[in-house]
């Protein structure tokens, strides 16, 4: 094993015990136990390389393919894999064919920054994919957070991981606390609480300047929605106006649309 710095005919081969290493972080007990998450892909790995000292190891199938990110990892222990060990580290049918195993810092609520502005929470939001894309549209409209509330797919599901394209190392996602003490975190930051669904004020009904305010979004579950109990514990129910045949916005779709609208006004706002 070694660093990048040690040239590529320098690369050992991954071990098997390395590889068995890694296959354990596709499973959350794996993740847990180890303290660590697996990252795949290159725009992933890139974003990772932001804080080197979280990583454990890297993990890439060709050195000169990989070159321009490897010259960022300066001092990181670096290993070649061979097509077969990819395959079975990767997550993907088409690998990039470079990973990453993090060591997972979790964020709790008290992390989140004081003050924030934007942010939102993911009440049993259980699909890795749209979880990961929250994730990524969060980071995109300068949210200060995601919460992915008791009952969600964790933020380091390799798929949640890949689906944010790299924002998990953008922002602090927390994992774990209930709706209501996400809620009440909320609260305590002086943020108003939208829910979004069907049903609610339009969104194009609210004058800018309620959107301006901190806020934070509640986005429900992609097969029932949001809890019963919910509508008790937010400001207003919002729902996304629609002028065509659809009759849904899929969650990371609708995430997307509230978290631009409030970004918009809180930006128009400061403007």
């Amino acid at each position: 094993m070694t660093d990048i710095h040690g040239g590529p005919n320098a690369l050992a081969p991954i071990s098997q015990a390395q590889v068995r290493s890694a296959r354990r972080l596709h499973q959350r007990k794996g993740r847990q136990a180890a303290g660590e998450f697996l990252v795949e892909g290159t725009q992933a790995v890139r974003e990772a390389l932001a804080d080197p000292e979280q990583i454990r190891l890297l993990i890439v199938d060709d050195p000169g393919r990989h070159r321009e990110i490897l010259a960022l990892a300066t001092g990181i222990p670096l290993v070649q894999a061979g097509q077969r060990e990819i395959a079975q580290l990767a997550d993907t049918v088409t690998s990039q064919g470079i990973f990453a195993i993090v060591h997972d810092t979790a964020a709790r609520l008290e992390d989140l920054p004081s003050g924030s502005r934007l942010v939102v929470i993911c009440a049993q939001v259980r699909d890795p994919g749209n979880a990961g894309t929250v994730i990524r549209c969060a980071d995109a409209f300068g949210a200060d957070g995601v919460i992915l509330t008791h009952g969600s797919v964790e933020r380091t599901n390799p798929k949640t991981v890949r689906a944010s394209v790299g924002s998990i190392f953008h922002l602090p996602v927390v994992s774990g606390p209930s709706l209501d003490e996400a809620v009440s975190w909320a609260r305590d930051q002086g943020m108003q609480v939208l829910a979004a669904d069907a049903g609610g004020r339009g969104l194009d009904r609210i004058p800018h300047a309620e959107l301006a305010r901190p806020t934070a979004w509640v986005m429900g579950n992609e097969a029932w929605g949001l809890p019963a109990d919910v509508v008790d514990l937010v400001d207003e129910v919002v729902s996304i106006p629609m002028w065509g045949r659809a009759e849904s916005l899929n969650l990371s779709t609708a995430a997307a649309v509230c978290l631009y609208a409030t970004a918009s006004a809180q930006h128009h706002a400061i403007a």
